[in-house]
């Protein structure tokens, strides 16, 4: 699992720490390989890729690698249909966008024995649902979608999705949901009593109506622009991804994030080879370095990455292991569902979702 994600700041000496710290020999990096351009294009959310790193990645395998970003899985799925993305080596969908992907044959099946370290993934990430035994995908973060809200102002903090159609007078104008279809109806259906993935029509429909009820008091349907609004003061609520509400909390403590009670989603966010690969030799080469514990461990810690890895959880230190918000309890979790794809039914879902967001 949306723009979800936005440059962080740099990541303080990450450069020097791989060159000198971790001992990494430049063959391990390459997988060994003998020979790779010295050029690489990646798409992927926009959180995932600062200037440092590439620096690191550039000075430890001599790829330089150019980034692009998108704000949707629908929209980096749109263009690589278009063939607009036939350039990228590398594509970071969610989980049930590895799915889509698969499905219309667009992704490599991966290499294991190029790849080292897929062994520290903990168990539920070696052989996921939408990726049985990591075929197609390395699982690179996963979280949570929650609300985040102004304790200052609201005393009484929310506990579920329908605390804002229970305040909607008072938050009137003070809200943003998430600009991303299957999010925010699915918030609604699970909030309704059903699946995140309903095909039922009438269940559809019913969240379709009852997010017609909050509209007049939706500031927007957004992704990105909530958190400068909210630290600004100019927002109450948002709903957004915890990896996005991590971030903002640490500028503000008075911000607040919850995984509502009736249940949220559940997403992992991968890192695929697509089938138009311009650069598979760098595209392995990526994949080991971002598996690096000691690469892993700094990005977890600097980007709010809520790492699949045992050996690089090991790593963090006790303050970052036990937080909630970035490693939830089964308790919390318990509610919560991975979006999946729906077929022909995902119509019905776009159709309400352009009458809800163009009138």
């Amino acid at each position: 699992m949306s723009n979800r994600r936005q440059f962080l700041q740099a990541l303080t000496a990450l450069s020097s720490l791989l060159m000198t710290s971790c001992g990494w020999k430049l063959g391990n990096v390459r997988s060994g390989t003998t020979s790779s351009s010295d050029q690489m294009y990646i798409y992927t959310w926009t959180q995932y890729s600062d200037q440092e790193l590439l620096d690191a990645f550039l000075a430890q395998t001599g790829i330089k690698v150019l980034v692009d970003v998108y704000d949707s899985n629908e929209v980096m799925l749109a263009k690589l249909l278009a063939g607009g993305a036939n350039a990228y080596s590398l594509i970071y969908p969610s989980d049930y966008m590895v799915q889509k992907m698969q499905a219309q044959g667009l992704l490599i099946e991966l290499n294991n024995d190029r790849l080292i370290g897929l062994d520290q993934l903990f168990p539920q990430f070696q052989n996921p649902t939408y990726d049985p035994n990591n075929r197609h995908s390395i699982p690179f973060n996963w979280g949570t979608t929650g609300l985040i809200y102004n304790s200052a102002i609201l005393k009484d903090a929310p506990e579920d999705w329908d605390y804002l159609w229970q305040n909607q007078k008072n938050l009137n104008k003070r809200i943003t949901l998430l600009n991303d279809v299957r999010e925010v109806m699915g918030a609604v259906l699970r909030m309704l009593g059903y699946s995140y993935n309903s095909k039922d029509e009438n269940q559809i429909k019913q969240a379709y109506e009852k997010l017609l009820e909050l509209k007049p008091a939706i500031a927007a349907f957004d992704t990105d622009a909530w958190q400068n609004q909210i630290l600004a003061g100019d927002l109450t609520v948002a709903m957004c991804y915890s990896v996005d509400a991590l971030k903002v909390t640490k500028e503000n403590p008075q911000l607040k994030y919850i995984i509502p009670r009736s249940g949220s989603s559940l997403w992992t966010d991968t890192i695929v080879i697509p089938k138009t690969v311009s650069n598979i030799e760098g595209a392995y080469a990526w994949i080991n370095f971002i598996l690096q514990p000691e690469v892993a461990s700094v990005l977890s810690k600097r980007m709010n990455i809520a790492t699949p890895n045992s050996a690089v959880f090991e790593q963090l230190p006790e303050e970052v292991k036990n937080n909630q918000n970035l490693f939830p309890s089964p308790s919390l979790l318990e509610n919560c569902e991975r979006i999946t794809p729906l077929g022909d039914i995902e119509d019905l879902y776009e159709r309400y979702w352009t009458q809800l967001t163009s009138n």
